[in-house]
């Protein structure tokens, strides 16, 4: 039986609601019963008809649509709430939500702020609801390749990670032009205190930690605003400090004309690295100290089990952003399914990024703002205000 799925924003119009629709459909474990799929409630009845939600069940608002939601049989109601709106409009509905007891499935990054993410932690804690925080890229086969090849210990000890990711779509200043997306996302009410930093040097953050299983401790900061007129830093690189001890280097922009979205990272420890990139994601590099480089490719046999719980075709068929985005949805709904039935779900499936990584990456943000306006470059990177 599928997991009922209500929807939080991504109504007509907004990119990341039809990816996360796209994502939890491909597995055919859930179903889109209900909505508040805008704020306008106009909107949102449009967006219902258009998705088949009953017209009933199309609400004007989030607390509409719980309050509304709670009064339904429960084998009627809505189990899983996805919540794709903008970060500003992140931590009420989400906190509403646990708090009357739904699983949430959150867009990142979590909060509007490291106060926010706090106050949700312990939300979460004390709802004993599931939560997940899409980390898109972490869902790809290779990427926990990646992982749990250093897990293992296969590179001996982390010495050096690098990890970048340049886009170029706001290298004019695209928020003056009707474009939804740039306006929200250089938009300090809505997006926060960062802008590049916020939307996609978190994935970076996220991914670095991820794949080497070292937190960072601290960090040196250079952001940049290179538009006129824009409000939030679209550029920026940060020196860092992992807790083993490493170093490692870290770029996020969106100003680098003609790339697209070429999420890059590099490992390397006593023993030999590793490199993985999203423009050739089914493929992960081992370069050895002395030995030859090995490829190893998403679908094959010879990959952990990680990796293996996460691909669904066989070698030579690409699995992408869509599947890697699914695998998150798909893992959190064999956790809640196990939850239901009283199980315990296996370690692959409880491999999705949840509330520590939304208060690291909220804790990322703060730092590395305060680091690029601060004359004392390092700052320990804490998850305390």
């Amino acid at each position: 039986m599928k997991l009922r799925l209500g929807m939080i924003g991504g109504g007509s119009g907004a990119f990341i609601g039809a990816v996360h629709r796209i994502a939890a459909r491909i597995d055919d474990k859930y179903e889109l019963v209900c909505g508040a799929f805008s704020s306008n409630a106009e909107r949102s009845k449009a967006s219902g008809v258009l998705l088949n939600v009953d017209e009933s069940r199309a609400y004007g608002s989030y607390q509409e649509l719980i309050e509304k939601e709670l009064q339904l049989p429960e084998d009627v109601r809505v189990q899983v709430i996805s919540i794709v709106t903008p970060n500003h409009v992140h931590f009420a509905p989400t906190k509403l939500a646990l708090e009357s007891g739904f699983h949430v499935v959150l867009d990142k990054p979590m909060t509007f702020s490291l106060a926010e993410a706090l106050d949700l932690e312990k939300v979460v804690a004390s709802s004993g609801k599931l939560f997940c925080l899409t980390h898109t890229y972490t869902g790809y086969p290779m990427v926990k390749q990646a992982k749990q090849f250093i897990a293992e210990g296969k590179l001996g000890k982390i010495r050096k990670a690098y990890v970048e990711y340049p886009q170029g779509w706001l290298s004019e200043f695209s928020e003056s032009t009707g474009n939804k997306q740039a306006a929200w996302r250089t938009d300090p009410t809505q997006s926060g205190i960062a802008g590049a930093m916020g939307d996609i040097g978190t994935h970076a953050f996220n991914l670095l930690e991820y794949v080497t299983g070292q937190k960072v401790t601290k960090l040196c900061a250079d952001i940049n605003v290179v538009i006129d007129g824009r409000l939030l830093d679209d550029d920026g690189a940060i020196l860092l400090k992992l807790e083993n001890g490493a170093s490692g280097t870290l770029m996020a922009t969106q100003i680098a004309a003609g790339e697209e979205n070429n999420l890059r990272i590099r490992i390397y420890g006593e023993e030999g690295g590793m490199e993985w990139q999203q423009a050739d994601n089914n493929t992960l590099q081992i370069k050895w100290l002395h030995q030859p480089t090995e490829i190893y490719r998403t679908g094959a046999e010879y990959n952990g089990t990680f990796a293996q719980h996460n691909f669904r075709v066989p070698p030579g068929h690409p699995e992408g952003y869509l599947e890697a985005f699914a695998n998150l949805y798909r893992n959190f709904a064999e956790c809640v399914e196990a939850s239901i039935e009283g199980k315990e779900a296996s370690v692959e499936s409880k491999d999705y990024p949840g509330i520590e990584e939304g208060v690291r990456g909220m804790a990322f943000i703060e730092t590395v703002i305060a680091s690029g306006k601060s004359d004392q470059k390092w700052i320990e990177l804490k998850t305390t205000v």
